[in-house]
């Protein structure tokens, strides 16, 4: 599996998203479970929370221990 190209728009479904935490899931493909982790700080429209099944659209970008993670949540 490789990963993303620096700046290129993922399109991918919320698959969980934990309201007390702020922390939930994307999921870009279900057939290789490709997921990046994202923080509601990343939700573009500064809400804060967003809809489990939601299609949203997102920068993959390198994350702590270089983990790549969502970035720029916005709807697909």
């Amino acid at each position: 599996m490789t990963g993303p190209f620096p700046g290129e728009r993922l399109v991918g479904t919320v698959v969980d998203f934990d309201v007390e935490v702020g922390m939930g899931t994307v999921e870009v493909n279900a057939e290789t479970a490709l997921r990046y982790r994202f923080h509601c700080t990343q939700i573009a429209d500064g809400t804060r929370s967003v809809d489990v099944g939601a299609r949203v659209g997102f920068v993959a970008v390198a994350g702590h221990g270089g983990v790549f993670e969502a970035a720029g949540i916005a709807p697909a």
